[in-house]
């Protein structure tokens, strides 16, 4: 028994693998704009949620004796929903509105098993530092938080930008371990069943 990740994101890997499982990746190919087109009016949990159920539900049928998670992220800050900046422009204009703000990053999960589908959203509360015009754009230049929800990481160089948080770590890093402990409880595991799975790569 192993657990799919429906991601390509190393972060999301590392948790599982600092956790002591070894997850077989792979990524989930969806339109993730269309999907939050079509949830116009409904709530950020929701809409991250139904982005990891999207992910979740467009691998799980290549692995029916696997274990399949879906995650999706986005940072809540001004009454806005923001994902991942893709460019250091987008990047340094993100920081400069939320240094020394207050957000939320929300995660959605969707864990599959069979013909159970358990999903769940966290919310973390992210207190940002004042960074420098200086640090902003050299952490931009650094390419780390291009491809990351809310343009921060907790555990790597924006860890220094980071002045505290209410909630989950593992959840702001891209996955809650206890959001997956519970779905996989309610599937009737143990987390022990994962412990020390063969590593397997899929693309």
């Amino acid at each position: 028994m192993q657990i799919v990740l429906a991601s390509q994101s190393p972060s999301r890997r590392m948790i599982l693998r600092s956790a002591g499982v070894e997850p077989l990746i792979h990524p989930a190919h969806v339109d993730e704009d269309a999907i939050i087109a079509s949830l116009a009016g409904a709530s950020p949990q929701e809409i991250v949620s139904q982005l990891a159920l999207a992910k979740a539900r467009a691998v799980a049928p290549n692995f029916p004796d696997q274990v399949t998670i879906g995650g999706d992220s986005m940072l809540l800050i001004d009454e806005t929903l923001q994902g991942k900046p893709h460019t250091v422009e987008e990047t340094i204009r993100r920081w400069q509105q939320q240094r020394g703000k207050t957000a939320q990053l929300i995660t959605g999960h969707c864990v599959i098993w069979q013909d159970q589908e358990i999903i769940e959203a966290s919310s973390t509360t992210i207190h940002f530092a004042e960074a420098s015009d200086a640090d902003i754009n050299a952490y931009a230049a650094s390419g780390e938080p291009l491809e990351c929800a809310g343009a921060f990481t907790l555990e790597a160089l924006g860890g220094w930008f980071i002045d505290s948080i209410e909630g989950d770590p593992s959840s702001v890093i891209g996955l809650s371990l206890p959001v997956v402990r519970r779905a996989l409880y309610q599937c009737g595991f143990n987390i022990s069943d994962f412990w020390g799975a063969t590593p397997t790569s899929v693309s």
